[in-house]
């Protein structure tokens, strides 16, 4: 590393990365803890979060490619969230990511959930392209590095 590039100009930080930055790890945090949930409790875990049995039905029915929709979801947000707070512009990256995995998901939700999703799977989607935008905003100003 030479004296030039470790010494390169970056933006200073502003004040609402650190507002965005632990809201996201607060809200991506529950993301991460509902999907290990998932899988260490089950069903208990999804009838403790007021699912209806059909609805636990379905979760039990999803195919596998799903699942892996759901990993890229949820931990590309956590880890963009991390790399975020690091300011890394693979953040960014991880982010796109997610919100990837967050769209296909809410489809695939509102196209096949027998008793329809509400709300929710919208609102993961719009938060997470503002995650999205966000990293990318920063990392164009020169904050993430």
């Amino acid at each position: 590393m030479t004296e030039e590039s470790a010494a390169a100009p970056t933006s200073k930080t502003p004040w609402h990365f650190w507002l965005v930055g632990v809201l996201a790890l607060l809200w991506n945090g529950f993301g991460a803890y509902d999907f290990t949930m998932s899988f260490v409790k089950g069903d208990a875990y999804y009838r403790s979060m007021g699912m209806t049995e059909t609805a636990i039905a379905y979760m039990h029915a999803m195919p596998t490619w799903m699942y892996v929709v759901w990993v890229v979801g949820v931990w590309g947000a956590v880890l963009g969230t991390i790399l975020l707070l690091a300011r890394r512009k693979l953040a960014t990256l991880l982010f796109a990511a997610s919100l990837a995995g967050a769209a296909i998901s809410a489809a695939y939700q509102y196209l096949t959930a027998p008793e329809g999703p509400g709300p929710m799977p919208a609102v993961i989607v719009v938060i997470a392209a503002f995650l999205f935008w966000y990293a990318g905003r920063l990392s164009k100003k020169g904050v993430l590095r």
